[in-house]
């Protein structure tokens, strides 16, 4: 799992191929924090079926609202740099995160 930033969103997500998974997370966001060993786990879990990326939206503002991400934190899987699923705010709970992946594998 690596981040990405606002120059190389659109090559690693909105161009590549196959699924993506982002991780929408902020610096003052304590839930993101709090999620981030579990996602970093799903990530190690299922790296070979899908890519896993991080954006920190506090640093990419413009980027996040032209993604449509207006709270935090924001889970996301894109296919072919379409966004097909997503979970926002108190809906990102560890089973649900889990289930959204295995959905997508």
């Amino acid at each position: 799992m690596f981040d990405v930033d606002k120059d190389t969103f659109e090559a690693e997500v909105l161009q590549a191929s196959g699924k993506v998974f982002v991780d929408f997370y902020g610096d003052g966001c304590e839930p993101c924090k709090a999620l981030a060993p579990f996602v970093h786990s799903m990530s190690d879990k299922y790296s070979a079926n899908m890519k896993f990326v991080m954006l920190n939206t506090s640093k990419a503002r413009r980027l996040s609202i032209g993604q449509k991400v207006m709270g935090l934190p924001v889970m996301a899987i894109y296919e072919n740099g379409a966004k097909i699923e997503e979970l926002v705010k108190e809906e990102c709970t560890e089973t649900a995160i889990e289930e959204m992946i295995k959905k997508h594998i």
